[in-house]
């Protein structure tokens, strides 16, 4: 007696010697519960029960598993659009937004500056592209897999094989993976981006444009540079958050080193109160005080505090009124000093030999 759950839909005679042997081929097996043992159920026909399951269960099956996937997309895309929309906003707390927002250092940040705010929202809608194309890989592949299994097929191979490409491909494109890899990483991490200052090591300059392979920018002299983004091992970003103006002014020894200060002091407080450099100078500039005893003067360090891409602007500036002020306090700044020590030769007279009577 055949099992339960087998459907004999093809009967076999096979004669051997003097005895008729039937045999039962199977080549379908209903489930319980499946579409193709209730119809047997309601027809007692194994023929019709098969025809329906592969006419209706079939291509029912295979449309669901085509829907759950678009469903699953659409569901794990719009995570993504809120996650991208949040991103959007910022990584400071509310609070500290608000308290900062409306002072003189939140507008020298930035906070709502128009190109940091597209800035902002450039780098989260590739981080949003990024991550949709990978979910859209994730469950193509799932959903694919799953689609052939249903048509009876031993997807094994299939993952074996794919597994083998994968160490193949791995181990051909390894300088082209690291690239894409650290292309993530420093979108994630926000490194760097589009209109920003960085030194990459052998290139530095303004960055014109970030993918995951290569990173474009362009330095001093106009000379474009593309830099594979595995080839990077550090970055100095120079227009992240803030920056800061170092400078180093030189004056000489004989010159009163506190009236040296006052003078800079008082240059770099006008600086800091001028209505043209509002926003643009962070906090209150400060004076360091005497930096190095150097050959030729003594250098007198100041810093400002700027928003960024902003320090050589005001360096040049600072520069300027420094030069008037000290020629208008009597400050000399310090100009190279040589020493040279030059032997008298011996005089004619001497040089001549002395007679002798």
């Amino acid at each position: 007696m055949p099992h339960p759950l087998i459907t004999p839909i093809m009967n076999v005679t096979e004669v051997s010697g003097s005895e008729t042997v039937p045999l039962t081929t199977p080549l379908t097996t209903c489930t319980d519960g499946n579409l193709c043992t209730l119809v047997r159920d309601w027809t007692g026909s194994d023929t019709a029960a098969n025809v329906t399951d592969w006419v209706v269960g079939k291509p029912s099956a295979l449309i669901g598993l085509i829907v759950i996937g678009l469903l699953a997309r659409w569901l794990l895309h719009r995570v993504i659009d809120r996650v991208v929309k949040r991103a959007e906003v910022g990584v400071l707390p509310n609070r500290l937004s608000r308290a900062i927002s409306g002072s003189r250092a939140g507008a020298a940040l930035n906070l709502r500056d128009d190109a940091t705010y597209t800035r902002r929202v450039q780098r989260a809608a590739t981080m949003g592209t990024l991550l949709k194309s990978i979910v859209s890989g994730v469950v193509f592949t799932v959903i694919t897999l799953m689609f052939i299994a249903e048509l009876g097929y031993d997807i094994a191979p299939l993952i074996a094989s794919a597994g083998i490409i994968g160490v193949a491909l791995g181990f051909g494109s390894q300088a082209l993976v690291k690239d894409f890899l650290s292309g993530i990483f420093m979108i994630f991490e926000d490194q760097y981006g589009v209109g920003d200052v960085v030194d990459l090591g052998e290139a530095s300059g303004t960055v014109e444009a970030v993918s995951l392979r290569v990173t474009r920018l362009r330095d001093v002299n106009g000379t474009v540079w593309y830099v594979r983004n595995g080839e990077i091992l550090r970055v100095g970003n120079m227009s992240q958050n803030w920056a800061r103006t170092v400078l180093d002014v030189t004056v000489g020894y004989t010159e009163d080193l506190a009236q040296v200060r006052r003078v800079l002091e008082d240059v770099a407080h006008d600086l800091w109160m001028d209505e043209d450099f509002k926003g643009l100078i962070i906090e209150e500039p400060e004076v360091w005080g005497v930096e190095s005893l150097g050959v030729d003067g003594i250098v007198v360090r100041v810093t400002l505090k700027t928003a960024p891409m902003e320090q050589w602007g005001i360096a040049r500036a600072m520069r300027e009124r420094v030069k008037a002020r000290f020629q208008h306090e009597g400050i000399e700044l310090a100009v190279a000093q040589r020493v040279m020590w030059q032997e008298s030769a011996p005089s004619a007279a001497s040089a001549e030999p002395t007679e002798e009577a």
